[in-house]
Formats: C-alpha cells, sequence, structure tokens
C-alpha cells in the first residue's frame, strides 16, 4: 500500500510542481507586492509595509468605474447567457433535422478570435463622419435616431459590450446544455407522459434537475470569465479605457503595470488581490446556494 502512495505522489508530481511554480508562487508574491509601499520594480526597494496600496486603489475613481463596469457586465452577461443557452438547447434537443448543422453554426463564433469579433462588433456599432454604421441603418428603419454605440452614451457602449460578451459565451454553453440534455435518462420523460405530467412541470421537476450540475458549471466559469473580461473591451474600444469610461478590472490591473500612467506594481497587486477576494466570494457562495440547489 506504502509503495502505491508513493508511486501515486510520484506521478503527481509534475503537476504539483507545475502548479506550485505558475499558481501558488506568483500568488504569494503578488500578495506581498500589496503590502510594500513605493515598491521600485527597477532597483527591488519600497520605503514602507502596509495598507496604503489598498487605500489608494479603493479610492481611485478609475478603479471605482472599472469595478462599476465589472459588475453591471457580469450581473447582465452571465444569466442572460446562461438562460439563451438553455432556451436555444432545448430548441435543438427537440428537432432531429438538421441539428448538427444549427449545433455547427452556433459553435462557430467560439472558435473565431475574440479580437476579429470585437472589430467587427466595433464596425457593425461604430458611427463616423461617413457612415452611421450598419446597426443605425437598421434602427433607421424604424425611424430610431442614430446612435454612436462606441464613442458616444455610456449606455449604448456598455450595450454593446454586454451584446458582444453574451455573443461569445454562447456557444460554449449551448455545446455543454445541449449535451446534458443528451444525457437525461429517456425513462423520466416516458414516465412523466404516462401520467400526464404537463411539459412546463417535466422541465421544470425533470429537466432542470438533471442538467443543474451543468448549469452550476456554466454559471461558475461565466462568472469568473465576466469578471476577467479585458481583451474584449480593448476590441471594441481601443486600449484607452480609462477615457472611454469602460476599463475593467483586468484593465486596471494592466494600466497599472504598463500603461502610460503605469509603473506601479504595487498598485496593481493590491487591485489584483481586491479582484481575487471578489472571484473568490463570488464563487464561495455559488457553491453554498449549489448545496440546496444542484441534484448530483
Amino acid at each position: 500500500m506504502e509503495k502505491n502512495n508513493l508511486k501515486a505522489w510520484l506521478y503527481l508530481l509534475p503537476a504539483l510542481l507545475f502548479i506550485a511554480v505558475f499558481l501558488v508562487y506568483p500568488l504569494v508574491d503578488v500578495f506581498i507586492y500589496s503590502f510594500e509601499e513605493g515598491y521600485n520594480f527597477a532597483s527591488q526597494s519600497f520605503f514602507g509595509i502596509g495598507f496604503y496600496n489598498y487605500k489608494f486603489v479603493l479610492n481611485d475613481p478609475y478603479f471605482i468605474k472599472a469595478l462599476v463596469n465589472t459588475f453591471i457586465l457580469v450581473i447582465i452577461t452571465v444569466p442572460v447567457s446562461t438562460i439563451l443557452a438553455l432556451l436555444i438547447s432545448m430548441g435543438l434537443s427537440s428537432i432531429k433535422a438538421l441539428r448538427n448543422l444549427f449545433q455547427t453554426i452556433y459553435f462557430l463564433p467560439y472558435v473565431t478570435n475574440t479580437l476579429a469579433v470585437g472589430m467587427v462588433f466595433m464596425i457593425l456599432f461604430k458611427k463616423t463622419a461617413y457612415s452611421d454604421g450598419l446597426v443605425n441603418a437598421v434602427l433607421s428603419l424604424f425611424n430610431i435616431a442614430p446612435v454612436d454605440f462606441i464613442d458616444g452614451p455610456y449606455w449604448a457602449k456598455m450595450f454593446v459590450l454586454c451584446f458582444y460578451t453574451v455573443w461569445v459565451v454562447l456557444p460554449f454553453k449551448i455545446i455543454i446544455l445541449t449535451s446534458a440534455l443528451a444525457s437525461v435518462k429517456k425513462e423520466y420523460y416516458d414516465a412523466a407522459k404516462i401520467d400526464g405530467t404537463s411539459s412546463f412541470r417535466v422541465f421544470r421537476k425533470i429537466t432542470l434537475p438533471m442538467i443543474s450540475p451543468m448549469i452550476f458549471y456554466l454559471v461558475i466559469t461565466g462568472f469568473i470569465g465576466a469578471f476577467k473580461a479585458y481583451s474584449d473591451v480593448v476590441a471594441i474600444f481601443g486600449t484607452d479605457l480609462n477615457n472611454a469610461g469602460m476599463n475593467t478590472l483586468v484593465g486596471y490591473i494592466y494600466d497599472m503595470l504598463y500603461g502610460d500612467s503605469g509603473g506601479y506594481p504595487s498598485y496593481a497587486s493590491s487591485a489584483a488581490i481586491i479582484l481575487f477576494l471578489i472571484v473568490l466570494t463570488v464563487t464561495t457562495i455559488n457553491l453554498l446556494v449549489s448545496k440546496k440547489r444542484v441534484h448530483y
């Protein structure tokens, strides 16, 4: 038995070393940086240890704006994309003709480069001196005045970002939920049909509980992915996200490190730890809720 345990640990050793070097050590290092006041990366020096970095970040209007943008993005896109994916997956599961074709069509955005898709969205929504853009052209058919979705009002820019985010994450969720629906045993539906159970009750009492682990997985990964949004925003609104008012938490961290006003690893580390704590808290709450709502 001891030999088997030793073999198991030897097999796990490469993975454990990888996790320690690339996950645990950077996290500990960032945690230490976040308390080092006035840290200079070039000279590897700092003038004090304390909570000043956290106070600065939490009082920085750019951070507050990035935090608000990120939370709006998370609150809107995660439930909307999950519900849409569930509805589309149920529709795909109920048809047999051309099902594979429709699945392929829905999956195409997932295998397309996100930056390329972001640029396409920017072109579709952007209003220029020569053109109002395709979206505004469609809106004009309904006598709606053109809106500058890229450089205009905040609500319009947030609409484009949320729309784009839902578009990008939808294919993966559809594939997962379609597979989950296919795994539900047909015997449950046959028994419900014999009892004359309504379709809505079948969905609520059979389908939803049986696929709840996959829904929970998509919600958790959706929250984490939305909190880490950055490249998508850059693709649509450019690199100067602070002036555009569309920065995210990850974008704020990047700007503190490498942006025009960057070079502050201590501030970036503090913001990264705050982001880590937010994601950890949200994930923990979801895990607690899942104990009552998820059926394994």
